[in-house]
């Protein structure tokens, strides 16, 4: 997730198929939760979610995994947010925002609000919140988002408004994302450098009662917040377990409420079949996309034909089968299903895998074979069946007799520092989207200083991204979609290999699951209710 340099945490999180499950917690008084005047206050028990997920800061300016964003969803205000379950934002601290031209954008916030401990949020604090992403610009963090941005002023207590450096019809969702969560800029946060990893001070529907790294978080309601949000429990706990089986008997055995993320394939399949002890399994729709990325300076994929008889070799419905059950689908284009512009590029360009056109491309450009790749990937971010997922892929490229593949993992922050400095050739990584919008499958892979640093720079497909970018027109912007992805699937700078779904598990007494289910990925607690 990012704009110019977008480091892919919140994005690349580690969904297999993000799983929810729930049952029983405490006695559901939901005590000490405060008086939220939106409504909920006290009125529904505590809800506890179970992850496997690693929250990666809790600060806004270095926030950029899904772990964290989903706590920012729902401690921060932004100016606008995505409701649950939308792709159209809504006003959240602001009344209204607008383009009065194409490179200004200008708010006026609602009056009255303050951050949970009292202290007025004015116009003041969002521009410092985002001056001091900018200055922080934490590599890891995604500041790269606001690329567009130049200034922004704050000429009275009620408005802000943003200068551009060119026209961005995206900017307005990208404030709307958890880039624009506002912080206070009161002393809580620093100005030129992150707060510690305990502090979190927002404006939102929940605040953070207290933080311990790796085990547990707890969320009371924000008797302060006056938002529109009106949430269904009295209190949110997070439970962090570090390994999956153990998160599945949680499920199973009643120790949470609620279980996101880090269920296997065979998890959810064996927790499908045991509705007679009132486990339901709800589908959901899904926006997290994995794929083949190549550095194509690097040697042997610095040779397009290398690059596209790999993508002429993959089978993606066999590597599906193999490595999740079924539970993801196939995914032939950057841009996901489901998303205006999408287009099926990959599957026009190279039809059903097939090892005698792969030779045909490489025997064209004059290349020798077997060609010697490695291959890298992370199962520690991606989650274990990554390992499955990129066994099976080496299998079917050595089987065609053109790939000699050597196969190598090393934990995540090594593994993100080393593709980022340009020592990997090819390796593993997924995108989550910051905001619902096409642009957010195209932007980050194909400009230049884009986020995965594949060196690949494409003067057509930086025309196309600006044409889509300062285009309020919604059928131009999806032809140059459709023409940016047929551009990436003739270079192929990556592979798209498949689309994750969401998947809930829960008991009985838990509702509005259901409801959090959209293309975010992110849970919004409020809507989770417990009998």
């Amino acid at each position: 997730m990012a704009r110019t340099k977008r480091v892919i945490a919140a994005a690349t999180v580690g969904i297999l198929a993000a799983s929810m499950a729930a049952c029983s917690s405490d006695d559901g008084s939901g005590k000490g939760n405060g008086g939220n005047p939106s409504g909920g206050a006290g009125g529904g028990g505590t809800v506890i979610l179970g992850t496997t997920d690693k929250v990666g800061s809790l600060d806004p300016a270095a926030a950029y995994d899904l772990p964290s964003w989903t706590i920012i969803r729902n401690t921060f205000q932004k100016l606008y947010r995505f409701p649950e379950g939308s792709t159209t934002a809504v006003p959240d601290a602001a009344q209204k925002c607008d383009f009065p031209d194409p490179k200004t954008y200008s708010c006026t916030l609602k009056p009255g609000q303050t951050f949970s401990d009292g202290t007025p949020l004015t116009a003041k604090d969002v521009k410092f919140s985002f001056e001091r992403m900018l200055k922080i610009n934490d590599p890891n963090g995604p500041a790269p988002l606001l690329g567009s941005m130049d200034t922004v002023d704050a000429p009275d207590d009620n408005t802000v408004v943003f200068h551009l450096k060119n026209a961005d019809v995206t900017f307005a969702s990208v404030v709307a994302s958890e880039v624009g969560a506002i912080v206070p800029s009161s002393g809580k946060y620093p100005l030129d450098k992150l707060a510690d990893n305990s502090t979190l001070l927002g404006s939102g529907a929940y605040k953070l009662a207290k933080y311990t790294p790796g085990q547990q978080a707890v969320f009371e309601l924000n008797d302060k917040y006056k938002g529109d949000i009106k949430p269904a429990n009295g209190k949110f706990l997070i439970q962090y377990f570090t390994e999956s089986s153990a998160l599945k008997q949680a499920i199973e055995n009643g120790t949470v409420d609620v279980a996101v993320t880090g269920l296997s394939p065979t998890d959810i399949t064996d927790l499908r079949g045991k509705s007679s002890q009132g486990i339901k399994v709800i589908d959901g729709i899904g926006s997290t996309i994995r794929f083949m990325t190549f550095n194509v300076k690097s040697a042997p994929v610095d040779n397009k034909a290398v690059r596209q008889a790999i993508a002429q070799t993959v089978d993606r419905e066999s590597m599906i089968k193999q490595a999740y059950n079924g539970t993801v689908d196939p995914l032939y284009s950057l841009v996901a299903n489901g998303f205006a512009g999408h287009a099926d590029a990959f599957k026009d360009k190279y039809g059903a895998p097939s090892k005698d056109k792969a030779k045909a491309i490489l025997d064209a450009a004059g290349v020798k074979t077997p060609v010697d790749l490695t291959l890298w990937y992370n199962p520690g971010h991606y989650g274990a069946t990554t390992a499955d997922e990129y066994t099976e892929i080496k299998r079917q490229l050595d089987a065609s007799g053109l790939f000699k593949v050597n196969l190598q993992t090393t934990e995540w922050e090594a593994y993100k520092k080393s593709f980022a400095a340009g020592e990997y050739a090819a390796w593993g990584a997924g995108w989550q989207p910051d905001f619902p919008d096409s642009d957010n499958y195209i932007e980050p892979f194909l400009r230049p200083d884009g986020t995965f640093h594949v060196n690949y720079d494409n003067p057509a497909a930086k025309a196309l991204i600006e044409k889509e970018r300062t285009s309020a027109d919604p059928a131009a912007r999806n032809a140059a979609f459709a023409e940016a992805q047929k551009i990436a699937a003739d270079d192929v700078p990556y592979i798209p290999l498949w689309q994750g779904k969401q998947v809930a598990v829960t008991r009985p007494g838990v509702e509005g699951v259901d409801k959090t289910l959209d293309v975010s990925v992110l849970v919004s607690f409020w809507v989770i209710s417990k009998k």
